[in-house]
């Protein structure tokens, strides 16, 4: 039996680039205001050392592009901005994510 805590991450590693993907559709973000918009969004388990890699891989797979702009006290923040490819990775992802949770709510009896 798994632990509830490592559920909770593997679910949790399975939809975050969703989650993320879904923030930079409301504009540009740094890393740790990323995850700030995250904790506000209600998931608060999400910690800066998992975002940059997630973000590093979003990047390379070019649903992301980076700018850098000054900061008001400190050295200038890295923003990531969701590219149109981005955009469409939101909506496929989505889509993907709706039908699978649909199809284990009806496992699990699940009415909504």
């Amino acid at each position: 039996m798994v632990v509830t805590g490592d559920r909770r991450t593997q679910v949790l590693k399975g939809a975050l680039d969703l989650c993320v993907l879904a923030v930079l559709a409301d504009g540009p973000v740094y890393g740790y205001g990323l995850v700030t918009a995250l904790e506000e969004r209600g998931l608060a388990l999400v910690a800066e050392g998992t975002i940059y890699p997630l973000l590093g891989r979003l990047e390379k797979s070019g649903f992301v592009t980076t700018y850098r702009e000054a900061s008001s006290g400190g050295p200038p923040r890295k923003y990531y901005l969701l590219t149109e490819a981005g955009r469409q990775e939101l909506v496929d992802a989505g889509a993907e994510w709706r039908a699978v949770t649909a199809e284990i709510d009806r496992v699990l009896g699940v009415r909504r």
